[in-house]
Formats: structure tokens, sequence, C-alpha cells
């Protein structure tokens, strides 16, 4: 019977595409390209990077040689000998001083467990080695031989890292075993040169200096000692899992052995040398300015090298950003120092006169310092009078001897750090997993940097084939939306981003794993039948919309429009299945491109509804059913406890590679969005959930509003958080969550609690997404933001829309943050991203934001002075009157008229702040000065603004919505918090609550009828608005609730009066509705697994049943709810009006208490004569105001940068992604879904991992 339905069912869509081919054709199908603007901007990037490492490193090379050269006992430049070893001295020890800083911020605000002794000893005894042939080569050895020398030395400081290179080879011996071993040639020649360029030479004693430069040089390549321990499969942190950061102990402990070596060097360095400390007295200013200048440059270039470095390792320009420009470093001194003697060279024998007879002799002989020489001039003449020394005492066999083992030094340190160019580096990597060591050698930057790079990346593992890797490695992502009420083009928008990830995958390798839930909340109802007048069970219309959506959206992407008249791919209907379940119905769909999507229809008569009670059902259903059992069922079978804790090893790795992905039914993102979220939580093992940018959509004025305050919001508050700290609130329209994050204890044990006491009501169902944040952060969780993860969904359009859904937001928020910050010592501990100072920001912003509104009101206050030129006494009492007579009309009518007033009272502040901007812009001209306090005030905020849009500049135009944002601030910050606080017993969701259906009201009419004979009642309320007639809130949730009571009894006392037939016909109408509903898509109808039944049976009885709760409850709960606000409006209330109080009488005080400062004119002119005076409460709430925004701007920039480091890595790595070879629609994979569709669903189909 089946067969005959689905070939009817076949021949009807045949029919039907030969006369509608046309589509609905979604916004954006196409698939996402890097567009030619990205790329040009990726290449300006590359180059910029390169060239910063190019001249930093350049720079600091040449300072330290100039300042080693300038302690020469032959130079002209610096009498003062100690204090030029003294400089080279902080040089040396200036990394070790920001490794030592760093380190200690690390070990004081976040959770850094204590080393093992053994690491502690070895590590001091290496870095001490590593100090002393540092401090030996450059204080001691380096002043004693020309600078061209100096140069070169410093890049034979390989002898460790090529031997442990050798070794490694040795493993697995093949011909690239010759490359360290050339390499380790060339410096054994290179140092046998060395010797015998200088010890030869009669007359010329620098044994103990040559000597003490080589074993110098061995003693510095053990700087990157941790390289042979990891190629050696160890590590030096061998008693600490990877995940804990115990190297912030260790760096203090080697800064400061460092350090103390380093001093005792240069302390003993100056006697030894026949100076005495007390010359550092004597100092000329001319010296002692030239050498802070160079101890500047050598310091911050070394710095910019070593992070434009990183910078362009993790952007993936390790060939053109990295190791290019460090291999040129070396090259392009010496080339430099070249040019400059021979420069001098050719000026000297011009000036001489007699070209013939000059020779090298005579010009260094007339080498010499001069007055009329500028500074830089001057020291240009230490590269002359160093050549001149080596070239005046050895003859030229010597000096070639040299030339060569400069070239043999350099062209080893080449083939030693060849590696490097091979480096393979994931799209987001940590600096840890790039580098060896945490900061950088100042004394030679570039050879630093490339050696410090490892020999092999620790996460290995993440680049070997996928068939060498379990199922646990892979990443899993269970795409998550759930629905209600959503418009047909609000089902669109999710579709079509689910078809076009499923497009993504198909044509890329090894990304990820994919699978598609949608959730329907209050999918059925029921209705009498007009010709039997028996009832019926059918889907509402909102399910049908999605049926819809779905045949249109499939269309689209499963159609080749290159074979529309051949037939392929469109020749027939996709089968797709159908099933009933203990909670209402399933749908599960295979997507064009092999990848699954289910949908499940959920009765609110069977199972709980709303969004919180939708996201655990999939929590547990996907984490707990599919995920934990499958292990559990592979540990029953283990024979013995090794195979038994593998098995859990297994499940462990898979908790941390799954990922949740909650959606919203509207939300509408790119593949893109979704991988830079993955990105986050693959390389980061504590982040337990990661957002992105949410874009508002819609039109209109509310829209538009929206816009700009969500740009604000995550531009600055959610930036700062996520550097400063991390991100609070982790929006449910789109973040991803870990599911061992999930998994946790108090985690999603406590998120499926019932509430139970009037605060629950508010912290728990109000602002769900927050709530879980709060508990992922208890539990020790990071949560992220990404701001360059894009995802749009719809905001409120009507202002009555808006109203109520920032009636839940706004004291959910509160009731959360207060949590956290009430537990923040508990939480600081336990949270490594949560240190005290982050719990005092988030203190002061929380202060702030309750005193918002007193705020404003002193804000209207000085307006109506300002624009009126009102006394000051009047300006406030005007200023506060509307909103106290607003919080009394909050208090005694309803909903609707509190929305209305507020409506007419915004529009009526709008006039005011619009008269009072652009008084404020006449008063700055007016005054001919812009430093009045509303001038400062206004041009920073806008200066701010401003240059925070440049730094997005896809977003530069939503400053045009400012506008509209300042002249609305008093509704959103005045009486947008006093509707939500009154308001705040109901708790309703308020918002997508449309008109039902026709067929539904009058059957909801019906229901009316039998109301007072039903005595049970639901507890868990819910708002239904209807467009054409507004009611009161609270009478419509108690309607709603005897509605439910009452389909609940009676459908239960029909049910008992139904043959078997009609049952079948009333429990499976639906499926015969869907199935008609479909047509390009055969729904064939299947059974659930029978193992899955008692799960569910299970999930429903314990978390999910609906609640029904008596009158008597209902009643004690909306009277503890009114308690609740009652005391919280009076706390917050009491709060503002002290302030607003206290800021009166310092007003009335006057000038005995305020500050004056004077009237600074345009010209820079200060006036003697006029004043601007301030209050002392008032600048000081500015002044914290302001540094909230500057600490928030500084966290912008941060962001910023690392942003665009991910984002530029994405696109670098997504150009080299190869595409799959295979059928347009994918057919091969289909073939092989439809036959495992229900694999999941059999744990003992499950290959064994042990």
């Amino acid at each position: 019977m089946n067969g005959n339905s689905e070939t009817s069912q076949n021949k009807r869509y045949r029919l039907k595409k030969s006369w509608d081919p046309f589509l609905v054709t979604p916004v954006c199908e196409e698939e996402e390209k890097t567009g030619r603007c990205v790329l040009i901007f990726s290449m300006v990037v590359w180059a910029l990077a390169g060239l910063l490492v190019l001249a930093s490193g350049f720079f600091s090379k040449v300072s330290l040689l100039f300042v080693v050269a300038m302690t020469n006992e032959d130079s002209l430049n610096l009498s003062n000998k100690p204090f030029g070893t003294l400089i080279i001295g902080i040089m040396l020890v200036i990394p070790s001083i920001l490794t030592f800083i760093k380190s200690m911020w690390k070990l004081i605000f976040t959770h850094s467990p204590s080393p093992h002794k053994c690491d502690v000893f070895t590590v001091c005894i290496i870095e001490a080695l590593v100090a002393l042939g540092s401090a030996m080569l450059v204080v001691v050895a380096m002043p004693h031989f020309n600078i061209i020398s100096n140069l070169m030395i410093l890049s034979s400081v390989y002898t460790i890292p090529s031997a442990v290179q050798i070794i490694n080879r040795a493993r697995s011996p093949n011909w690239k075993m010759s490359i360290p071993i050339i390499s380790l040639v060339l410096l054994i020649i290179g140092h046998i040169l060395f010797c015998m360029g200088y010890l030869l030479e009669t007359g010329y004693s620098l044994q103990i200096y040559v000597s003490i430069a080589i074993v110098a040089t061995i003693l510095v390549s053990l700087t990157w000692f941790e390289n042979l321990l990891l190629l050696l499969q160890k590590t030096t942190f061998h008693h600490v899992e990877p995940e804990h950061d115990t190297r912030n102990v260790l760096y203090i402990c080697s800064s400061v052995v460092r350090i103390a070596v380093t001093a005792a060097v240069v302390g003993s360095c100056v006697p030894l040398s026949r100076h005495d400390w007390t010359q550092l007295k004597s100092i000329a200013p001319k010296d002692l300015q030239l050498l802070l200048i160079l101890l500047a440059i050598q310091a911050v270039t070394s710095a910019t090298c070593h992070w434009f470095g990183v910078i362009a390792c993790k952007m993936h320009y390790v060939k053109r950003g990295f190791a290019g420009p460090l291999i040129m470093t070396t090259p392009a001194v010496c080339i430099a120092l070249f040019i400059v003697f021979i420069d001098q060279y050719r000026v000297a024998a011009e000036n001489f006169g007699n070209s013939g007879d000059f020779n090298i002799t005579i010009f260094c002989q007339n080498l010499k310092l001069s007055d009329k020489n500028s500074m830089v001039q001057n020291l240009l003449l230490e590269v002359g009078q160093s050549m001149c020394k080596t070239l005046m005492e050895l003859n030229t066999p010597n000096i070639v001897m040299l030339f060569i083992s400069g070239i043999a030094w350099y062209l080893g340190f080449v083939l030693c750090t060849l590696y490097v160019w091979k480096l393979k580096v994931q799209r987001i990597e940590r600096t840890t997993q790039l580098f060896v060591r945490r900061l950088y050698e100042a004394a030679y930057i570039d050879q630093s940097m490339l050696l410090n790079t490892r020999y092999k990346l620790e996460s290995k593992e993440k680049f070997e084939s996928k068939e060498n890797q379990s199922s646990a490695d892979k990443v899993m992502v269970y795409l998550c939306a759930t629905m209600w009420h959503e418009t047909f083009d609000e089902m669109l928008k999710i579709l079509t981003s689910l078809f076009r990830l499923d497009k993504y995958k198909s044509n890329k390798k090894d990304t990820l794993n994919l699978e598609a839930h949608i959730f329907f909340d209050d999918a059925f109802t029921e209705d009498i039948d007009t010709q039997t007048g028996k009832k019926k069970r059918h889907v509402n219309v909102y399910v049908e919309y999605l049926i819809s959506a779905f045949e249109e959206v499939h269309r689209v992407f499963a159609c080749n429009r290159t074979d529309v008249f051949s037939g392929n791919n469109i020749s027939g209907c996709t089968q797709q299945k159908i099933m009933m379940t203990p909670y209402g119905g399933r749908l599960c769909y295979i997507l064009p491109h092999g990848n699954l999507l289910y949908v499940h229809l959920k009765d609110k008569q069977r199972i709980r509804h709303k969004k919180r009670w939708s996201q655990i059902m999939y929590m547990f259903y996907l984490l707990g059913w599919k995920l934990y059992r499958k292990y559990d069922n592979l540990a029953e079978k283990a024979l013995n406890p090794i195979e038994k804790e593998q098995v859990y090893k297994e499940l462990e790795k898979e908790k941390h590679n799954t990922y949740v992905l909650a959606l919203d039914g509207d939300t509408d993102f790119q593949p893109s969005s979704l991988l830079l979220l993955v990105d986050r939580l693959k390389r980061y093992p504590g982040v337990g959930a990661a957002c992105g940018r949410i874009h508002p959509t819609g039109m209109g004025p509310m829209v538009w509003y929206q816009k700009f305050e969500y740009a604000v919001g995550h531009w600055l508050q959610k930036s700062s958080e996520h550097v400063f700290g991390c991100v609070l609130c982790s929006p449910g329209c789109f973040s991803l969550f870990r599911a061992s994050a999930l998994m946790d204890d108090n985690v999603l044990k406590k998120y499926s609690t019932k509430a139970a006491e009037a605060a629950h009501y508010v912290q728990y169902d109000q602002g769900e997404d927050r709530w879980l944040c709060t508990l992922l952060l208890q539990q020790g969780w990071r949560v992220e933001y990404n701001a360059a993860s894009d995802a749009y969904t719809n905001a409120p359009q009507e202002f009555v829309e808006f109203y109520n859904q920032r009636r839940r937001w706004g004291p959910s928020t509160m009731a959360n943050t207060l949590d956290l910050l009430h537990t923040g010592v508990q939480t600081a501990k336990k949270n490594p991203s949560l240190s005290l100072l982050y719990i005092l920001y988030q203190t002061l912003f929380m202060g702030a934001s309750i005193l918002s509104p007193a705020t404003v009101c002193l804000m209207i206050a000085g307006a109506f002075s300002f624009v009126f030129g009102l006394g000051t006494n009047l300006s406030l009492f005007l200023a506060v009157l509307p909103p106290a007579i607003y919080i009394l009309i909050c208090f005694v009518t309803k909903p609707n008229t509190q929305i209305t007033v507020a409506a007419f009272l915004s529009v009526g502040y709008a006039f005011l702040m619009t008269a009072t901007f652009l008084s404020i812009i006449g008063g700055i001209v007016e005054n001919n000065t812009i430093l009045t306090p509303t001038g400062i005030f206004l041009v920073s905020m806008g200066l701010i603004y401003i240059i925070t849009a440049l730094l997005h500049p896809k977003e530069f135009s939503l400053l045009i919505y400012g506008l509209l944002y300042i002249i609305c601030v008093p509704s959103g910050y005045l009486l947008l918090t006093i509707y939500s606080l009154v308001n705040m017993h109901i708790v309703s969701w308020g918002t997508r609550e449309s008109a039902a259906p026709k067929t539904e009201k009058k059957e909801d009419n019906k229901k009316v009828k039998y109301q007072k004979t039903c005595n049970c009642f639901c507890c868990v309320v819910e708002v239904q608005v209807h467009e054409k007639k507004s009611t009161d809130s609270e009478k419509t949730e108690n309607k709603e609730s005897d509605d439910s009571s009452l389909m609940a009894a009676q459908s239960q006392e029909n049910k008992s009066l139904m043959t078997k037939q009609e049952e079948f016909v009333y429990e499976e109408g639906w499926i015969t509705q869907l199935q008609e509903k479909s047509s390009y898509n055969v729904l064939q109808k299947e059974d659930l697994p029978e193992e899955e039944i008692p799960f569910w049976e299970d999930v429903i009885k314990s978390y999910l049943e609906p609640l029904k709760e008596d009158k008597h409850k209902q009643d004690e709960i909306e009277r503890d709810l009114k308690s609740l606000r009652s005391k919280v409006t009076f706390v917050f209330f009491m709060i503002n009006l002290l302030w607003i109080v206290a800021t009166f009488f310092l007003q009335l005080i006057g000038s005995t208490v305020s500050i004056h400062y004077p009237k600074v004119y345009y010209n820079g002119t200060v006036s003697t004569t006029e004043f601007f005076m301030v209050e002392p409460v008032g600048l000081m709430f500015l002044l914290s105001f302001a540094m909230l925004l500057i600490l928030q701007f500084l966290g912008l920039i941060y962001h910023r940068i690392y942003t665009l480091i991910h984002f530029i890595a994405y696109t670098e790595t997504e150009k080299h992604v190869k595409h799959k070879i295979q059928d347009p629609a994918g057919q091969d994979e289909i073939k092989t879904m439809e036959t495992d569709l229900n694999v999941y669903e059999n744990p003992g189909a499950i290959k064994e991992f042990v």
C-alpha cells in the first residue's frame, strides 16, 4: 500500500513540475566565497607583517651591535665603558623581566598548579647555563671583535638544535638526515676558521676571548632544550597534564635565575676589565642620551619583532611573514654595514683630494669624531673604526677565513631552521604550541625566533589522516533549533542556513560531522471533523509552514539547473521518514548532500513545552541517549578493567569533541560562522561555549535602535568581557556549547531544575541562555566571543513587543549577574578566567547599570536647565516628576496601558534630547571652547564610537542609527528599566505571540464555555496575544492554562470512549496531513525503534512531564513574585533616589564643594576670569564611567587584533581546502545514509573502540 501511495505521489509531483517549475530561491544560497577585497587585504597584511618583522629585527640587531662596539676600548663615541656594559646587561635581561611580569600576573590572577621540584631544579640549572653563556658572549667576548664578526657569530648558536635533529632523523634514516649533519659540519667549520683567523696572526692575542665566544655559543644553544625533550617524546613538565599551565612558576624561577646570573657577569666584568663602577656617575649627558636611545630602540624593536613574528605564524604567513624576513635579517644588517663602510671610505677619499695616494691606512688614521657631525653620523663611525682595527691588524688570509667562517655559520643556521618553512599550523594556534619558550632572546632576535619554533607540534595528531582517527577524535556538531510561532520567511532563513552548511560539508574534506535537529513546540492541536463529528489530532499551521519551507529550500539545493529538462536530480520525489513518538512525532530528512535533519514535533499535552525544556530535551537525547549510552554499552561488554578504562577515555574524548549549536528558529548564518566558533572550542580545551556577533534584522525605528544597541554591546561590552575575563552570556540564538561542559556536574542537572521559588522564575525561565552560561562559569568553564562569526536574527519591530522582550531580559540579567557576583570569590578560585579584578570590573559595571535611571534623570535636569534656562532645583523637579508618575502608573494599570504611556513619554523625551543635543553644540560655539564638561563628554564619546566603528568597517554605517539611539536613551534606560522591574512578576515571554489561526480561535471560544467546570490549572503560564483583541496578560495566561488543562482532561476522557479504529485515526491523522502536504519529499511512515521508547518515557517522567498545579499553588507563586517585585523595586529605586538627593544637596551647597577649572579657548589661551564648575560626585561618576569606557575601548582594540588574526588564518586555510569529487546531489552519500539512518539508535551496530 505504501508503494502505491509513493508511486501516485511521484506521478503527481511529475505532473506538477511540468507546469510549475518556479522556485522561491532563498537569499545567499550560493556557496560562500572569499571576496577580492578580502584577498587584497590579506596580501597587504602579510606584506606589512613581513616588513615589520624584517625592519624590527634589523634595528634590534643593529642597536645591540653599536652598543657592543662602543664598549670596545678603542671606541671614541663612549669614554664611560662601565655604563655601556650596564646598558648591554639591561638589554639582555629585559625579556626576562617581561617574562617575570607576565608569569607573575598569571600566577596571581589565574589558577596555576605547582610544578614538580625536579622540574624546577632542572630548569634553573639549564637557565643559569644559558644566562652565563649569553652574558659571556655579548658582554665579555664580543667587544673585542669587529662588528661584522659579532654579527656573524650570533648565527652560530645552534649547536644543540642541530644535534637534536640528527638524533631525531637517525630513528628513520633517509636523505633528509643529511640536512642537520651538513648544518653541524658547517658550524664546526665556522668555529675552526674563526679560531684560525684570529689566533694564527702573531701579535694578536685574543685566545681567551675566542675560546669564551665558542663555549658561550654552545651554552646559549641550550636555550631551546625543550625541543630535545619533545623529539625524545618527553616533556620537561612530565608530572603535570598539558592543560595545566605550570610554566608560570617555572618561568618566574627561570627569570630570577637569568637576571641574577647576568647581573653577576656584568658586575664582575667591569672590575676585571680594569674599570670602576664609580665611573657611572661621570657619564656625559650626550653619551647618556645616545645609550638610552639605543636601549629603547633595542627593547622596543625586539618586542615588536617577536610580536609580529608570532602573529605572522598564527595568520599562516610562516614563509612570507616569519621565516623569510627573519632569515634575511642577518644579510640585511651585513649589507647595510658594508654600505656604511664603503660610503665612509668614498667620502673620505673625496675629501682627501689625491685619490691615487689614498688607501685604507690613511682612511683609518683620519677616522675621527667631529663636533660638526650629528649624533647618528658619529655613531656610524663605529662601523669604520671597528672594521679598521681588523683590516689593519690581520692579513688577507686571516680576513678571508673570518669571512668564510661567517658564511659557514649562516648557511648552517639556514639548514638548521629549514624545518620552519614546512611548519604546519592549525587554523587557530596557541603560542605555546608554536614556540618552546614564552618570549625571545634580545641579543639574537632572529636566531631565537626561528630556533624557538617547536620542531614538532604537541598536537600532531590533529594532522593525522582521517582513516587513522577514531570516531571520538572527530568533531561532531549537533545543530539544535527551537521553533514555536516562526513565520514562513523566518523558517526559510534557518533552513537555508542548514542546507548551505550541508552543501559546504560536501565540498570540503575532513572538516566535521553534522546532524541537525529542529524542536517544534506546541506543534499539535485538536478540532472536530465537520463530517464525522469526531475529534481529530493534527499539526498546526506553523508546522505546515515548516514543511512548505523545507520543500522550497530542498528543491533549490537539490536541483541541478543545467539538467532541468533532462530529469536528473528532480525526476522524482526523495524518500523521507515520519514516525510517532512518545512526545509527539518526528520527521527524518536526508539533505541533498547526505547530512541528516530531524524535526521533533512536540505535543504539549505529552511533554513540557517552552524553550528551556526543549533545550533540556535535546541535551538528554543527544548527550545522554546517543553519546553516553553508546559507551556505557561498550563498557558493559569490556572483558577487563583495562578495556573498560579505555572505553571511558574514548567517552571523555568524544565528549570533548562533541559540540551543540543552539539556534533560534529564525537564525541565518554562513558555514564560516560555525567553523570560526568550532575553532575556538577545538583549540582551547577550557572553553565551554562560544558565541558570535548577532545582527538584528527587520525594518522600522525599533529595529534601527536595536541595530546600534547590539553593535555597541558587541563592540565594547562583549569584546572587553572576552579580553579581561570571559563573556557572561552566550545568546541562545547562535551559540556553540561543548558536550563535556554541558555534561559537567551542576550544569545540565541543575539546568533541568523546575522553578520552585519566585526568584527561580526570573532567573531560570526569563533568560535561560544567561542562566546556562552562569552555571558554566561557576563550574570553571570559559565562554568566548568571536566577532568574525556573524549570525542574523529577527528583532522585535513593534514597541510593545520590544518592551515585553526587555521585560524578560532586564530582571534575568540582573538576577544572574548578582548571582555570579555573590559567588564571585568561590567562582574565581574555580574559574581561571574570572579573576578578582574582573569581578570588581563587573561590580562597577553593575553599579553603573543600577544607577542608569538616576543618571538619565540628572541628564534630563541638565537638559531643562540648559535649553529652557530653568533653575537647578526646578529642572531637577521636572526631570524626576515624569518617572515618578510613570512608576505609579506601572503599579496600578495594565501592561498595555503602561507601554502606551511609555510610548508617549518616549516621543517627548526624544524631542527634548534632540533640543539638548543641538543646544550643547550651540553652547560650544557660543563659549568659543570645546573644553566644557558637556563638550568634553560629548566629543570624547563621539570619538570613541567613531573610532570603534572604523575598526568595524562592515558595520560603519550603523553609526547613522546612533543618532536615534541617543535621543532614545531616556526610553531605553529610564522608562524601560521602570517597566521591567515593576512587571518582573509577569513571567510570560511576550514575544512572537501572534494571532492564532481561525480554526483554532473557534475552538478556543468553545473551550471557554467549559472553563468554570475545570479544576486543573497549569503552573507554567504562557500568554497568547491576539492582534485584533488586546487583553490583560495575567488574564490571558490563566485562560491558556485553563485551556491546556481542559484539553488534557477532555483528551483523556474522549480517548477512553474511543474504539481502536477511532484511536488509530485520531493518533495518525497528523501523519496523513503531512504526507498530503509534502509533494517533493515522500514521507514514509516508520516505527520508532523499540529501545528508544523507554528512554523517552523515562526522561518525560523524570524531567519533562507537563506541569499541572492547583490553583492554590499558582496563587502562592503569584504572591511570591509580587513580593519579590516589591522588594527589588524598593531597593532599586531607593538607591537611585539617594543618588539624586545627594546630587541635589551638592547643587544647593553650590560653589563651596565644586571643582573649578579655567576656560581654555580654541587657540590655547587660558582665561583668568571665566571658570567652569563641576560637582565632585558628578565628576567622580563621570570619571568612573570614562574609566569603564576606556577599559572597554582598550579591550576592543586587543580583541579586534586577534579577531583579525583568526579571520585571516581562516581565509588562508579555506583557500587550500580541496574539494571532493562526487555527484552534484551527493547521491552516493544519500544511499549510504538511507540504509544507516537508524544506526545511532542501535548501540550494538556501533563498532568496538577497544
